[in-house]
């Protein structure tokens, strides 16, 4: 059986800016599209663990998130609520008190696209 290609999707938040994620796994993929499409109205906020280093397909930020462990969410704990933004500028505590375990959910992410 031929692997899953990889997609690419933009997200944005509070902040303004711009993320992009990597999704290997076909079910997420079609979750990313569905929200897109409008088709998907309940679980619409992205959540994963951040890795503290550049990706090459998000090259603005100094973290990316763990392509397995992304989840799409309605709902969501304040404790790992924040925008990429005051991750970028607090990296350095992340996984302690400020995002346990590196655990990451924006609760004003919005998709924006699908990168080709």
């Amino acid at each position: 059986m031929k692997p899953q290609p990889p997609a690419y999707f933009r997200f944005t938040d509070a902040s303004g800016k711009y993320f992009v994620i990597k999704l290997n796994d076909k079910e997420k993929i079609a979750h990313a599209r569905r929200i897109l499409s409008g088709d998907e109205v309940e679980f619409v906020h992205v959540s994963a663990k951040i890795v503290k280093e550049k990706a090459d397909y998000n090259p603005n930020w100094n973290y990316h998130l763990s392509p397995d462990s992304i989840e799409f969410f309605g709902y969501a704990i304040e404790v790992c609520d924040a925008t990429m933004e005051y991750v970028e500028e607090n990296l350095n505590d992340a996984g302690g008190a400020f995002l346990p375990n590196n655990h990451w959910c924006p609760w004003s992410s919005v998709f924006v696209d699908e990168i080709s």
